[in-house]
């Protein structure tokens, strides 16, 4: 017993040290002393096994813990059954090896075992959770929210939840049912408002409704808080790196948007937000995953730095093995940017079957996902498809909250190249309401659209 023990020390040892391999080495030695001693007390010290088994079940679910950071999932899922064998109730246990279910795209065997989960511990709000994100993966999006809903019910100033909640509302493209909840938690609560967590969840709903000053705002009086600071700071990085939400390193839009965006004041803009990057990038405390091969958003990184060294080849076999990969929940956004970017390589060869196939896994996973419409318009457009071209551009304006003047001159002008010349007049003066100088769109589309209408 004392050397099953001794090997469980070691390996929190070898795992402070970050020395995971090692870790994982004794861990595997403590298992098979512990399975000795299991077979020894069963004869001799039958009063002992409960304690024995819950060891048994600690050192199996340990090893599966380091699996799943190496992003091994298929070692962690048979290290977490073993464990619950040892122990079937445990339901820190059975929570983690649904998460590596859902992890794995497993969802039926995701949902069988939240379903056994919160039969036993119906409070449970982390397997509600989870309930809700199979739900929208299985496009029932009242039940997802049914989850939602009871979960908020019980307690709407659970922002964890409700953040949740929001990137779950956007994935499934009703991103308008965010503020019901908001209103709940501010009416629950008369401190919502100077609650980090619900300055928090504001940022997201107009960061992913186009408003990324606003979003910056909300997300700085997070920004000092213990549970919301580091993701609020991640999330102000990107804004001021990527307001508009660009595919950093693609070139498919560079040459369309460039006239409109080398003003200055733009690149006195640009600028500022770049500085004011590099001084929140110093309170950013990163977490490092020793020992994983396929680290999503390295790969992305690498690729992104190709692109913008017009190293193409390169970056496009980096993104070829992230499209190779089953998509997590942990990594979907990076899986997200990697599809966009290389379906923008794709588009630039003119291979448009290929993109097309990549965008449409990008709306699968996010039917908010403003830059998969674009890109899915622009081909459209290529392809002299005006009216299949518009469609897309409308959802494109439409989840980007009517913001970008870009999209709105590429769906005015689809409008027009589909003879619908009343709604391209809309568009270029919704378009030029907010953008007065917007370049070429009262001359190329307004005043045509107008011509035509007349004739």
């Amino acid at each position: 017993m004392e050397d099953t023990r001794y090997q469980v020390l070691l390996a929190k040892i070898y795992s402070k040290m970050d020395r995971t391999e090692d870790a994982i080495t004794s861990l595997l030695q403590a298992r098979e002393l512990q399975a000795r001693v299991l077979k020894r007390i069963q004869i001799e010290q039958l009063d002992a096994v409960p304690v024995q088994k819950q060891l048994a079940a600690e050192i199996c679910a340990e090893i599966a813990s380091h699996s799943a950071v190496q992003r091994n999932y298929e070692k962690a899922i048979k290290f977490y059954k073993e464990a619950l064998v040892h122990c079937e109730t445990n339901s820190k246990v059975m929570l983690e090896l649904a998460r590596l279910y859902l992890a794995h795209d497993d969802v039926e065997a995701c949902q069988r075992q939240c379903a056994v989960l919160l039969k036993s511990d119906p409070e449970n709000v982390a397997a509600s959770m989870m309930m809700a994100d199979l739900m929208f993966r299985k496009q029932d999006y009242e039940q997802a929210v049914f989850h939602f809903q009871q979960l908020l019910d019980r307690n709407p100033d659970n922002y964890s939840t409700l953040s949740r909640l929001i990137d779950l509302l956007r994935r499934a493209g009703k991103l308008e049912e965010v503020p019901r909840f908001l209103a709940m938690a501010e009416k629950h609560s008369s401190r919502a408002k100077f609650d980090p967590g619900f300055q928090y969840c504001k940022g997201l709903y107009l960061w992913y409704t186009g408003e990324p000053n606003d979003a910056l705002r909300h997300f700085n009086k997070a920004r000092k808080d213990s549970d919301w600071g580091q993701n609020a700071i991640y999330n102000m990085i990107e804004i001021c790196l990527n307001p508009d939400n660009d595919t950093v390193g693609g070139e498919v839009f560079e040459n369309l948007d460039g006239d409109a965006d080398n003003s200055t004041e733009k690149q006195e803009s640009v600028q500022l937000a770049v500085r004011t990057a590099e001084k929140l990038l110093k309170e950013l405390k990163p977490q490092t995953l020793p020992g994983q091969k396929d680290h999503v958003p390295a790969l992305l990184g690498m690729a992104t730095a190709h692109m913008i060294l017009k190293q193409t080849p390169r970056a496009r076999n980096q993104l070829k093995r992230i499209s190779k990969m089953n998509w997590n929940p942990v990594d979907a956004e990076e899986f997200e940017k990697s599809w966009l970017l290389l379906a923008d390589i794709y588009i630039q060869s003119a291979k448009y079957d290929m993109a097309s196939e990549l965008l449409k896994r990008c709306l699968h996973h996010n039917r908010s996902c403003c830059k998969a419409y674009e890109y899915m318009g622009y081909i459209m457009e290529k392809e002299q498809a005006y009216k299949d071209a518009a469609v897309n551009y409308e959802m494109a304006w439409k989840y980007g909250n009517q913001t970008s003047p870009a999209i709105g001159f590429k769906l005015a002008f689809n409008y027009l190249k589909a003879k619908r010349y009343v709604d391209a007049i809309n568009i270029c003066h919704k378009v030029l309401a907010a953008h007065p100088n917007y370049p070429k769109i009262k001359k190329e589309i307004l005043d045509k659209a107008r011509t035509s209408l007349r004739t």
